[in-house]
């Protein structure tokens, strides 16, 4: 075999890396697959764990079906076996198994029996191997059995041969996950025998499954199936493992069919033949398209051949892929992708090219069956696609060829007046023989900037240049001496390598400089989506992104409320033809592209491509050019555009996300809100009142009978209450005024003194138990207040730290210059809050549980002291005593001009 000329493929690949890495710490799965019930999958998957049972492996019976079978039964003995889980299911009692149970067991294996099975309503999951994946993720290993019939992907396949619709499915891509697949084969001669005897169903019952599911074309067909799907799975098997080890492939253990697609006209047909090859050999083909420097220069009849050929090649059900040319031979990047994905069938089309031309570029074809290896080459002759009804456009050197500027830059480097200039100024230094150099660099120069044909004919004019100015005898072509003759040859071929390697660099760096300014702007464009957060932003950053990159015309559609309607276009457009709607429309309630150029309404104007997401489509994005017919993508573009819309897609999910998020949390606030003011009504309503209906009861009914004292102390408890039931009042009807935005303060100079001694005579029954100490600093400036506002919020933070501070304690309001502010303190000797709740006793109806017990009141007066403060720009904030245990609420508002006199 060919060894790799850089040694890519000797490295691991990264993806099965990651897949390796993702399986540590998983169990692993075996499923014993059959093609049909009573092959004997259950008796195979018990004899193998009676085997690591010996072994001494702890195994465990999650769930095992007999369906009364005596020599299932006998295997089943020596099992220890987790009890099932009783699920009540209309008027009985159904077994599922425990998964909680083996998972507190948690043993290394367990057996678990038919994994289509789907649980009883009530188990935690709805299917039998969904519990297989949790137990898969705890690390336990696992031995399943499957019937071919219940995979997903072949439910269709299987109602058509067996005219029987199977209800229970697992996906495709628990097979896929599974460790091992042993198949559990049976011909349907000693299946039906055994139907006969009675070990699958009743007499009875196996007469009507002989007729009818379990007849021998049935079940040779789902014989064929299930040794298909498998060899499907043990091929994957093998890739993944040629890929995490690095082994250079082919192995020729399955058949993988590979097709080159080119600008050739031919392209098409060799798809078809890699589609009837692959048929044949019954295996997957890939269409692969080389990009290179070159390939950009084609022009766009070339570029949509190819695109053309790579849109047949997925219709057929086969992989497009494009990857960029590696700076080497495009055989050699070819053979590098086959062996990765081990392909043993390479499929390309006979060389049409001139000698010259494969002399100048070299040959795909010849490259491939000399470095091949054991991997089948198929040249294939072919005949072209319209080839002559449409003539091919020019090479891109014939291109080249075509523009004058590249070939008189090239004359003019070569011969011009500089080059001979500095020949001539040399040559008595130098000598002849060095001038060459001069030519050379000119060459080079050339290469660089027009690419090889417009170098080779730089070539070609320095050549006779060089012969007609400076070899003897000088003003003619004659060569007069041999050995100019070989130094002129040697020029020549010197130039000619030069000038080739020269314009491979520079194709090189062209492809280099065009990926980079796409990942630039992909990179550019995530950073733009992150930063952004309205949809309005989202929308319109993709729009203007999708069209730049592009060169097209966009519109973003997305689905709001049971609307589907353009929400943003770059440039700005607000109609849709009815095509386009119908398109539109299709593309997002399929998570499938629509409209120009897709299989499905391709009369539309528009091609329109689902915004997706992991939970499924969001919108759409319609794109239109000023091509008229046809697609309108390129592979290339199309892989851009899928690249663009998956970031907007996730952006737009992102913000809308954080707007459910945000909704969640008010609604959230709203309850809570509302559970506290229903308990706060409910508690600081009825208390009050309960005391003044018992009072003025008492009163009436033992006015008489009652002393003087005792008739004083109900009505002093009467307008206690009632005072309380005010206050608790005018706090529901502050805070509605603060967050409708009514409270407008009436603000005068007031003397901070004068504050303090109008609260101190106010708060004088509530602080009746405790010891109340005024202390004002003298001489302090004025401040500009409500007076009201001042003294409420004021008598707020009085009464809340009269509740929370000990009864005895000292409570004292303060009153300091601080700067340019004056700040009004409340102080106790309470508790006190830890920093968590220094912010949270701000909040509507937060009241400070202590122990089992919460302080009466509606939990709204530092809240409504708070927005009075603020709304007279002063600022109210909670902080702990740095002397003592206790709170200090410190109000500080702005110092006015003057001070007390």
């Amino acid at each position: 075999m060919a060894e790799e000329p850089d040694g890519e493929g000797h490295r691991p690949s990264p993806d099965a890396l990651l897949e390796a890495a993702r399986r540590e710490g998983r169990g692993r799965l075996k499923l014993f697959l059959g093609a049909a019930p009573g092959v004997g999958k259950t008796y195979e998957m018990l004899e193998t764990g009676r085997a690591r049972l010996a072994a001494g492996i702890d195994v465990v019976i999650g769930v095992v079906e007999t369906h009364g079978r005596a020599e299932t039964e006998a295997l089943v003995a020596p099992f220890e076996t987790v009890p099932r889980r009783q699920i009540p299911y209309r008027g009985q009692m159904l077994g599922e198994m425990d998964l909680d149970a083996i998972l507190a067991r948690r043993p290394e294996l367990v057996l678990v029996d038919e994994l289509a099975h789907t649980n009883a309503p009530g188990s935690r999951h709805p299917k039998r191997y969904m519990d297989v994946e949790e137990l898969l993720a705890a690390g336990i290993d696992i031995y399943s059995t499957l019937n071919i019939q219940h995979v997903e992907s072949l439910n269709d396949v299987v109602a058509q041969i067996t005219r029987v619709r199977i209800r229970e499915t697992v996906p495709d891509s628990v097979l896929d996950a599974a460790d091992d697949i042993e198949v559990v084969d049976l011909s349907p001669a000693d299946l039906i025998q055994r139907l006969h005897e009675g070990k699958i169903y009743l007499p009875r019952t196996a007469k009507r499954a002989i007729d009818h599911f379990f007849s021998p074309g049935n079940l040779t067909a789902l014989r064929e199936l299930a040794l298909r799907r498998t060899a499907q799975r043990v091929d994957q098997q093998l890739l993944s493992h040629m890929q995490s080890h690095a082994i250079p492939g082919p192995w020729a253990a399955g058949e993988r069919v590979l097709v080159c697609v080119s600008e050739d006209p031919r392209a098409q047909a060799l798809v078809r033949y890699a589609k009837r090859l692959a048929d044949r050999l019954r295996a997957p083909f890939v269409a692969l398209h080389i990009e290179t420097a070159r390939t950009r220069l084609l022009g766009e009849a070339a570029g949509a051949r190819i695109a053309d050929a790579l849109r047949l090649a997925e219709h057929l059900g086969g992989e497009a892929v494009t990857l960029p040319g590696g700076g080497r031979r495009i055989a050699d990047d070819v053979l590098a992708y086959a062996r990765r994905q081990n392909v043993n069938h390479i499929v390309i089309g006979k060389s049409v090219r001139s000698r010259l031309f494969e002399i100048l570029h070299g040959s795909v074809v010849h490259d491939l069956v000399r470095r091949a290896g054991t991997i089948s080459v198929h040249v294939i002759a072919g005949e072209a696609i319209d080839a002559a009804a449409a003539p091919q456009p020019a090479p891109p050197s014939q291109q080249t060829a075509r523009r004058p500027g590249p070939y008189l830059a090239a004359a003019a480097a070569a011969v011009g007046a500089v080059a001979l200039a500095i020949g001539k100024l040399i040559e008595p230094l130098v000598g002849a023989g060095s001038v060459d150099l001069v030519f050379l660099l000119g060459v080079v120069l050339v290469a660089s900037y027009g690419g090889l044909w417009p170098a080779l004919f730089a070539t070609a004019v320095s050549l006779l240049a060089y012969n007609f100015f400076f070899l003897p005898p000088t003003w003619t072509f004659t060569i007069a001496d041999p050995t100019n003759v070989a130094a002129l040859v040697v020029f020549t071929i010197v130039t000619f390598l030069v000038a080739n390697l020269a314009a491979r660099a520079r194709a090189e760096a062209v492809v280099a400089r065009s990926r980079a300014a796409a990942t630039e702007a992909l990179y550019s464009f995530s950073r733009k989506l992150a930063a952004v957060g309205t949809i309005d932003d989202v929308l319109w950053a993709t729009a203007y992104q999708i069209a730049s990159m592009l060169d097209m015309r966009v519109v973003l559609l997305l689905a709001e409320d049971g609307d589907f309607a353009v929400r943003a276009g770059y440039p700005p457009e607000d109609q849709l033809d009815e095509a386009d709607i119908a398109a539109a429309k299709w593309a997002f309630a399929n998570n499938q592209p629509a409209g120009r150029g897709a299989d499905t309404l391709p009369g539309a104007r528009r091609f329109f491509m689902p915004l997706s997401t992991g939970r499924g489509p969001i919108g759409a994005v319609g794109i239109d050019g000023d091509e008229k017919g046809g697609p309108l993508l390129t592979p290339d573009q199309r892989r851009l555009l899928d690249a663009l819309a998956g970031q907007a897609a996730l952006a737009i999910e992102r913000v809308f996300l954080a707007e459910d998020v945000e909704r969640s949390r008010r609604d959230a606030e709203a309850d809570r809100l509302r559970q506290a003011l229903l308990s706060s009504i409910s508690h600081d309503l009825r208390t009050p009142l309960a005391a003044i209906l018992g009072a003025v009861g008492t009163l009436r009914g033992y006015g008489t009978g009652l002393d003087a004292a005792t008739r004083d102390e109900l009505l002093a408890t009467t307008e206690a209450e009632a005072e309380r039931l005010n206050r608790f009042i005018n706090n529901l009807l502050d805070m509605t005024r603060l967050e409708a935005g009514a409270i407008r303060p009436a603000t005068v100079p007031t003397d901070p003194d004068e504050i303090v001694g109008s609260l101190a005579e106010r708060v004088a029954g509530v602080v009746s138990g405790h010891r109340f100490v005024v202390d004002v600093a003298p001489r302090l400036p004025m401040v500009a207040v409500d007076p009201v506002l001042i003294e409420q919020a004021l008598f707020n933070l009085v009464d809340n730290a009269a509740k929370y501070a000990p009864a005895g304690t000292t409570i004292t309001l303060s009153a300091r210059r601080e700067g340019d502010t004056v700040a009004l303190a409340v102080l106790d000797e309470g508790p006190g809050l830890g920093a968590e709740e220094l912010e949270r006793v701000f909040d509507k109806f937060y009241r400070v549980e202590k122990g089992d017990s919460v302080r009466a009141g509606t939990g709204l007066g530092l809240s409504i002291s708070r927005g009075f403060v603020e709304a007279m720009g002063g600022s109210l904030s909670a902080a702990p005593r740095p002397d003592r245990s206790g709170l200090a609420f410190t109000i500080r508002l702005p110092a006015g001009a003057g001070e007390r006199p």
